[in-house]
């Protein structure tokens, strides 16, 4: 945001709520700017002076110095400097929870002015995208690759990563997560669904036989994923209810891709989206079992934080993820 206007605090802002509650005043002309904002929130997310100082296509000094400004119209320290490390105060991590959304509202309020007057002007901005990392590698990477195309003047962020991040602190737009949202303070679209697959290769299951019940998998090994309990992972329908099965494992690993690959590899069977086993099943390097004891449906979700007006550029990525999903999953016909 280049634009060097100036803004005041209006009652009640946390920016004074901060001065105050650290027993200062504050001056009538108490002033700070929009790209004084920016360059904290930026050095926030980036953590380092010289990161922000490169993603805004400044010098280290001016990244500096517009800290040092709005340190000074908040009369509250912000970063505690050391050896050329920026560590950020309590008042900084209270004060950019605070403003994240306040910035996004008021892009969000100009990008959709600007788009409204005819529809036609370009995309413009930043977005920083979060998914988990198989679904990305394997299926939305071309999906991306497709919006970024449609749309030169818009600049990506795309972060793959299997933890669930929270959104407004780490400076996300948007989440593709799988399977129930875990905060319900998002908004969500269902873009498409996938279904859990039980499944190991044809050498473990010449070895050990196949399981004929949810129960027979007590006295098979079973692959662990880190992030998720296995009571909630190797989960199978009784009654219309999902309701756990019994497992023992020795290895746990944190990345789906990797589980394929030790199934593969004959050392347990796996649990997984049918979207990370789906070629393998059609290749025959894993087979499917328990096919007769349905597992957990599970939606692929895009969720953002409640933000109004919604940005122009935020709409457009999910109306394109919307219509590239719009036929299904992607990797239909692969799992049979």
């Amino acid at each position: 945001m280049g634009t060097r206007r100036l803004c005041s605090a209006p009652g009640g802002n946390p920016v004074f709520e901060i001065a105050e509650r650290q027993g200062r005043g504050y001056p009538d002309t108490m002033r700070y700017t929009l790209d004084e904002i920016e360059t904290f929130l930026t050095v926030m997310e980036l953590g380092t002076v010289t990161a922000a100082a490169a993603h805004l296509n400044l010098s280290k000094s001016v990244v500096s110095k517009r800290i040092s400004d709005l340190e000074r119209a908040l009369q509250a320290a912000l970063f505690l400097r050391n050896a050329g490390r920026v560590t950020p105060t309590e008042a900084a991590l209270r004060l950019a929870e605070a403003l994240r959304p306040a910035l996004g509202a008021l892009t969000a309020a100009t990008e959709s002015a600007s788009w409204g007057m005819d529809g036609t002007a370009p995309l413009r901005g930043r977005l920083s995208i979060t998914a988990p990392m198989s679904f990305g590698i394997l299926f939305l990477s071309p999906i991306l690759a497709r919006f970024a195309q449609a749309h030169p003047a818009l600049e990506l962020r795309i972060d793959y990563d299997d933890r669930a991040r929270d959104l407004v602190r780490d400076g996300f737009d948007l989440a593709l997560r799988i399977g129930d949202p875990r905060d319900s303070a998002l908004i969500g679209k269902t873009v498409c669904t996938d279904r859990m697959v039980a499944c190991a290769s044809p050498a473990y299951l010449a070895r050990h036989g196949h399981p004929a019940t949810p129960a027979d998998l007590a006295q098979h090994q079973v692959l662990s994923y880190s992030h998720l309990p296995d009571g909630q992972l190797w989960q199978f329908e009784n009654d219309g209810k999902l309701a756990p099965a019994p497992v023992r494992s020795r290895l746990t690993l944190n990345n789906g891709e990797a589980m394929r690959d030790f199934a593969r590899a004959g050392l347990g069977l796996a649990m997984l989206p049918g979207f990370i086993v789906a070629q393998s099943i059609a290749e025959g390097s894993l087979k499917p079992v328990l096919t007769d004891h349905p597992t957990r449906k599970m939606a692929v979700l895009a969720l953002w934080p409640p933000i109004s007006p919604m940005p122009a550029k935020l709409r457009a990525l999910i109306d394109h993820l919307a219509l590239e999903l719009a036929g299904g999953r992607p990797w239909a016909g692969q799992d049979g």
